[in-house]
């Protein structure tokens, strides 16, 4: 800074030139904090719209200003073309108006209301003749219901030997053998083991909030039997989780993604350092298989352990301890069309909070409807059900001139915008992630994104924001095989309280390799199921 004392220079030329150099310094400063506040600003606005908006990302929640236009006219009035010659008009069919029926699966009791004789004379003296009947349905209830199953064991003695061992080493006292139990000596059967896992892992309901309900029902079942006989329980399902990951890696596709997990009593690590769960969706022969597994660390070295020599198509986001996998022998490594479109997504919900619209806005919006373009044909050929050979040649024909203008236009548009805003950051992601992107036309198996295996996280997410943390690794680490074969019963069609009640009843008895592999969900079909759980039902009292 310039002070009364300074030596100024006499000369009017060299005074005009500092006092240039001073302005053009402070335009200078001026434009870099606009720049800085505009991105403080947007990102202000995101934040905002994560935290008092919905999570939809859908395109018609965005504003029609950034949404009416398509992004390459040619292609997409080509498009148009294509879809509108597809389109037939079904019949109009009226709605029935009023609350939708009752399933017909459900158990029907009928309750008749009829008049008393007296009502049934007409005024003019006559008796009156039924003319028709109304119909009206509601649900009842019942709680649910526990009953103790005693299990007698007669023994036998010979009042002969008085107890002795005969020559052949037999005893002369015999008693009925036991029933097969998954936990032995304990009070939880296989329905009960079911409905508390289900509800846990299913229903993301904890323990203690259960031990509340058991005690509605007059039964006390504390909190830590549970998590007992959770632990216990996931110990006996190991060897299936064996064949689940064999079943994993002898599939085309493996879809991979993680998701935090707070562990408490972790050795050599602070209650609040960040543990992960992590998820692996694979199978062939189309019977998906979903894999959970705990682990203290994020890094790429934990997906490579559980590939090892997998050859085929391994799908993740762009987190960047999936880039081993761009040098894998034997592996493609597809990217993720619905985190570049989330990308997107966050430039267009900073610009819709505050009176002003964050510049740049609108070119998200022109790469939304081309995303949007892309997914509109994955939908067209999966409505069709189209063979993988027929997928691919529709991605080649369609998808793949749109992908090549779209990367065009990337490119012109990214050396345009501040590279830290937040589009700068969506088309800087796209960019770097571009040879992922479109691996997914080389095969028509593959899938635009990774939607498939981040829904089979929800229901653990769903379910830690109820319990919020695992206590020691070994809790977290039954959790991954409780979710791991819950999951995979839910993603082959079977209801889960039903898959884990035969599987409870019959693991105890199962010992070979072949019979752990006939109890696995993918193998089994759900009438099995409904058949097996109505017969188990009827050793109670209550029918």
């Amino acid at each position: 800074m310039l002070t009364r004392d300074a030596n100024l220079p006499c000369d009017v030329i060299q005074l005009q030139t500092m006092v240039l150099d001073l302005y053009a310094q402070m335009e200078e400063m001026s434009r870099n904090h606009e720049v800085e506040n505009r991105l403080l600003r947007e990102r202000i606005h995101q934040l905002q719209y994560q935290l008092y908006s919905g999570k939809s990302e859908k395109l018609s929640r965005l504003d029609d200003g950034y949404c009416q236009s398509f992004l390459f006219s040619e292609l997409a009035e080509e498009e148009k073309e294509t879809i509108v010659e597809e389109i037939s008009i079904a019949p109009h069919k009226r709605k029935r108006r009023g609350r939708k029926r009752l399933s017909e699966s459900i158990l029907r009791v009928e309750v008749e209301h009829d008049l008393s004789e007296e009502e049934k004379r007409c005024g003019c003296g006559c008796e009156m003749s039924r003319m028709g009947q109304e119909i009206s349905e509601q649900l009842e209830m019942q709680p649910p219901r526990v009953w103790v199953m005693r299990h007698i064991r007669y023994k036998y003695a010979c009042k002969n030997c008085e107890g002795l061992e005969n020559d052949e080493g037999e005893g002369a006292v015999k008693i009925a053998a036991a029933p097969l139990q998954l936990i032995p000596k304990s009070i939880a059967t296989p329905s009960l083991l079911s409905h508390i896992l289900v509800s846990k892992f299913s229903d993301s309901l904890p323990f203690y909030r259960q031990e509340r309900q058991f005690l509605r029902l007059g039964v006390k079942i504390s909190r830590a039997s549970m998590c007992s006989w959770a632990m216990k329980v996931s110990e006996k399902v190991k060897p299936l989780l064996d064949l689940l990951r064999v079943e994993v890696l002898s599939g085309p596709l493996i879809q991979i993604d993680e998701t935090t997990v707070q562990v408490l009593s972790e050795p050599d690590r602070s209650a609040r350092s960040k543990s992960y769960m992590w998820i692996y969706r694979g199978g062939a022969g189309g019977k998906a298989v979903i894999l959970y597994r705990y682990h203290r660390s994020r890094g790429g070295d934990v997906a490579a352990s559980f590939l090892q020599d997998y050859r085929g198509y391994v799908q993740t986001d762009g987190y960047s301890g999936y880039d081993f996998l761009d040098n894998r022998s034997g592996i493609v490594h597809v990217g993720c069309w619905a985190h570049v479109r989330r990308k997107f997504f966050e430039v267009v919900q900073a610009s819709k909070k505050g009176k002003s619209k964050v510049k740049g806005a609108g070119k998200a919006g022109q790469a939304l409807q081309t995303i949007r373009q892309l997914y509109a044909i994955e939908k067209d050929v999966r409505n069709r059900e189209l063979s993988p050979e027929l997928v691919y040649r529709e991605r080649q024909e369609r998808s793949k001139p749109i992908l090549e203008a779209f990367e065009l236009w990337l490119k012109e548009a990214v050396i345009k915008v501040p590279p830290k805003s937040l589009l700068g950051k969506a088309l800087t992601y796209t960019l770097s992630q571009w040879p992922r992107l479109v691996k997914y036309l080389g095969d028509g198996i593959l899938n635009m994104d990774n939607n498939l295996v981040e829904n089979a996280i929800r229901p653990f997410v769903v379910g830690r924001k109820n319990w919020l943390f695992s206590d020691q690794p070994e809790g977290a680490a039954a959790s991954a095989a409780m979710y791991s074969i819950i999951e995979t019963a839910k993603a082959n069609g079977l209801e889960p309280y039903q898959y884990l009640l035969y599987l409870f009843d019959k693991l105890p008895s199962a010992q070979s390799r072949d019979e752990m592999k006939e109890l696995l969900p993918q193998n089994l079909d759900p009438e099995i199921l409904a058949q097996h759980k109505t017969a188990y039902m009827e050793r109670g009292p209550f029918n």
